[in-house]
């Protein structure tokens, strides 16, 4: 079969330069190699933002605030330190900003004045009761002997 195909193929060449033109034998073309190109997405990264967020000694998070809102964690710090006299401390912290329901949302705690106040007072009353108790105490100590 190949050999009636190159007889033929023969024939043709000797026609065309019997009619005075060249000959070029028909080429077979090639497709070109199908080289794919994978398009690579480019992977979004996660919009974030800063915000402050107060620990305890032992790293729990007592609260989360905004960027601006410094004050604020360092008043509920000492909020908590008047309470308690534990470690408490404040660090930065990036957060991926709309993250998936159901997780921890920023708390913005509002810390006004009189609260802080009224907080002290009520810690110094306590103070001056457990006072006045030990006292007390010491006095039937003394009697008792």
């Amino acid at each position: 079969m190949a050999s009636k195909k190159l007889l033929e193929l023969r024939k043709q060449a000797e026609a065309v330069e019997a009619r005075g033109g060249s000959v070029d034998a028909p080429k077979k073309t090639k497709k070109a190699a199908g080289t794919k190109t994978k398009r690579v997405k480019e992977k979004v990264q996660a919009r974030k933002r800063l915000i402050w967020v107060v620990y305890n000694g032992s790293m729990k998070e007592e609260g989360r605030f905004p960027y601006d809102q410094r004050d604020a964690a360092e008043e509920r710090i000492e909020l908590l330190r008047q309470k308690s006299k534990k470690l408490y401390f404040i660090q930065p912290l990036k957060e991926v900003i709309g993250e998936a329901p159901g997780t921890a949302k920023l708390v913005t705690a509002e810390i006004e004045e009189e609260d802080v106040k009224a907080t002290k007072k009520i810690m110094s009353e306590e103070d001056d009761e457990d006072e006045d108790e030990e006292e007390e105490e010491e006095e039937e100590d003394d009697d008792d002997e």
